[in-house]
């Protein structure tokens, strides 16, 4: 095993990343250069890595061929075990020890060891169509967009994952957000996972490793700023194992909620509706009932505001059922719930966090391994 161990803040000014990736460059020069370099950030994923990895390997190769780097969070639930049989089985595979065990730094590390013309950035918890990677260049060079990629689509293994997946393709969700919708083709404000040209990195930096969740969302919208082009479309497909219980995807929304303040403040933009209502909602929630004791009307205003959820989804969940099936109809309002009440209640306490208290997340400072 041969180590090429590097630091960096992130995201790093675009000339000084220039001239080190350029340095980089340099060091993996005796090594093939692929079309399409596919960065997987994981750590602990023993039951999923498997099924991401063969659907990457057993990809149909765009002209020029692939490589696959798994950026690996240091796992201790045997996936690296896992990793490694892979890796023996198929010299495409290679793995970076992401000594940070950060989902940006994991994917800091993997595009510091890309050699593609294009960087696709996947997830460990998706199964991929045989025509992704192709499909992807097919679209970057017929748009001439910067990234490009599919919506989100849920792949369920249980009931309750089921109705998570009918929950995330309503409207009622998350707003109607064009990445939750599998039909829809034309510009994008992001997409799910990406597959971006080499030189957007070149441009403006990499990954914020500040942002724990949301990094995908922090960088498209640097893109989209620096006047790049992100395009979604129906022809690049993938497929997304939601968490296996409310309460864990309750927990995953809080993170959503929380660090979209975060992307918000630190780029200066206002919310969109869809990011403040689930706030307002949670808020009134709570408060109005304790306002009712001294002024009546709140409770009035409480009873109509929920009474009107309620009755949304309640309508929300009878159009799901109708679609995927109605045995999800029973698990629907908690799905509905724990999306709403997880990314109002993350999003309050961004604000606590970081705009009345003015805490700042520090940024990591990522050291990687090159495993070969």
């Amino acid at each position: 095993m041969n180590a090429l161990r590097l630091r960096f803040d992130a995201p790093p000014r675009p000339a000084g990343f220039v001239s080190w990736l350029t340095n980089v460059s340099t060091q993996l020069d005796n090594l093939p250069k692929p079309t399409v370099s596919v960065v997987i950030p994981c750590r602990n994923e023993k039951s999923h890595i498997e099924a991401c990895v063969r659907s990457m390997l057993g990809q149909e190769p765009p002209a020029g061929g692939f490589e696959l780097i798994i950026a690996d969070g240091m796992s201790d639930d045997g996936t690296r075990d896992v990793l490694e049989r892979l890796r023996r089985e198929d010299d495409r595979l290679r793995i970076v020890d992401n000594l940070d065990r950060v989902t940006p730094c994991g994917m800091n590390a993997g595009v510091a060891s890309a050699r593609g013309r294009y960087v696709a950035i996947a997830g460990a918890h998706n199964r991929y169509a045989p025509d992704y990677l192709r499909q992807s260049v097919a679209v970057l060079e017929q748009t001439g967009a910067d990234n490009v990629g599919g919506a989100m689509r849920y792949e369920a293994q249980t009931l309750v994952q089921k109705a998570m997946a009918a929950a995330h393709h309503s409207p009622f969700s998350a707003g109607g957000a064009r990445w939750h919708n599998p039909d829809y083709e034309g510009p994008a404000d992001t997409v799910f996972g990406g597959v971006y040209r080499r030189q957007v990195f070149e441009t403006i930096g990499l990954f914020d490793t500040e942002m724990i969740r949301n990094q995908d969302d922090e960088f498209n919208l640097r893109l989209t700023r620096a006047g790049g082009k992100i395009w979604q479309s129906p022809k690049i497909s993938s497929w997304y194992y939601p968490r296996r219980s409310l309460g864990a995807m309750y927990r995953q929304c809080v993170q959503y909620g929380y660090w979209k303040v975060r992307v918000i403040q630190k780029h200066k933009l206002p919310a969109s509706l869809r990011h403040v209502v689930p706030a307002t909602f949670v808020l009134s929630f709570a408060l109005l009932p304790l306002a009712a004791v001294f002024w009546p009307l709140a409770g009035m205003a409480w009873a109509v505001i929920m009474g009107t959820y309620a009755l949304c989804s309640g309508v929300a969940s009878m159009i799901a059922a109708w679609r995927w099936g109605w045995d999800v109809l029973p698990f629907m309002p908690l799905v509905f719930g724990s999306y709403h009440f997880g990314y109002g209640f993350g999003f309050l306490l961004g604000i606590r966090d970081f705009v009345i208290l003015r805490r700042r997340p520090g940024a990591f400072s990522c050291t990687i391994t090159r495993t070969t």
